[in-house]
């Protein structure tokens, strides 16, 4: 039987000890952390993304200031009220929930984002500080997946890890920080995608196998080799009549099928999610505490 790597309480422990530090900050005098997120136009999820970050925010003591901006406001409008954030010394993280209106730059708007306030990771300045090695916030997904692979301990040194996926929020940095000169790291790392040939035969030799294709059960016991460490990062929404919600949530890998032959496997739901606004929130202290850039 599978180890089931539990992101739901892992991520509880780590606010429980955000929480515990910034219960120390208010006793010393110290500035309590604060987030700003800004949400262009009424996106569903994005609604609730954002909610559930505003809320754990509330949670382990931090301040939050939700930024909510119609769906017609222009590119100009929204590069000012990110550097009014940058500028203004109260706020400590800024995230900008994607997507955007497709008339405004995702481009234009990240790298306007300050890099010390940058707790998603996603400016060049970070993006190429982690490349480094170099002290940097480090994308919310990828943090909480190395985050995971700690506490439960996995091995990782020598081991043969794939992934499969190069997006620049998830697979693309997961395959730089599994190869670094580290724990959790040392590995060989083999990154494919869409276009990756006779990729069963490839995943079959993965020690540890992380997948963010974002495509519902993608990957089945096949491709999997016996006693692998298997990371689910996908999540999709499948219609079912026979659940009260009208639907059930699946991830990029057929569970019931791999969960036979892992030796630990993170579940959907409950596994690399909650781990994401967790690790947002770790960040957001890191720059409080200006322990990233001093």
């Amino acid at each position: 039987m599978a180890i089931l790597i539990d992101g739901k309480l892992t991520s509880e422990q780590i606010k429980t000890e955000i929480a515990a530090r910034v219960a120390e900050i208010k006793a010393e005098g110290g500035k309590i952390p604060h987030l700003a997120a800004i949400l262009v136009g009424n996106d569903g999820a994005s609604q609730t993304y954002v909610g559930a970050k505003v809320k754990a925010c509330e949670q382990v003591g931090f301040q939050s200031t939700l930024v909510r901006l119609d769906a017609a406001v222009s590119e100009a409008e929204l590069l000012q009220v990110v550097e009014d954030i940058n500028t203004n010394p109260e706020i400590d993280g800024l995230i900008v929930q994607l997507p955007l209106p497709k008339h405004i730059s995702v481009q234009k708007v990240t790298d306007k984002i300050k890099p010390e306030k940058d707790v998603d990771g996603f400016t060049p300045t970070n993006v190429g500080r982690m490349t480094l090695g170099w002290p940097a916030y480090v994308a919310a997904t990828p943090y909480g997946i190395v985050e995971l692979l700690k506490r439960y301990k996995i091995e990782t040194a020598g081991k043969h890890c794939v992934v499969i996926g190069r997006s620049h929020i998830v697979g693309s940095p997961m395959s730089i920080l599994m190869a670094r000169n580290e724990y959790p790291g040392n590995c060989t790392v083999t990154l494919t995608h869409s276009r990756t040939q006779n990729l069963p035969e490839i995943t079959k030799t993965a020690d540890i196998l992380i997948v963010a294709i974002g495509k519902p059960e993608f990957v089945t016991a096949e491709m999997v080799k016996e006693g692998a460490v298997v990371i689910d990062v996908g999540i999709h929404r499948v219609d079912d009549a026979s659940k009260k919600s009208g639907f059930r949530l699946l991830g990029d890998v057929k569970f019931d099928e791999v969960e036979a032959k892992a030796s630990a496997i993170t579940p959907v739901p409950g596994g690399v999610g909650p781990m994401t606004i967790a690790s947002l929130l770790f960040n957001t202290l890191l720059a409080a505490e200006r322990k990233i850039f001093p």
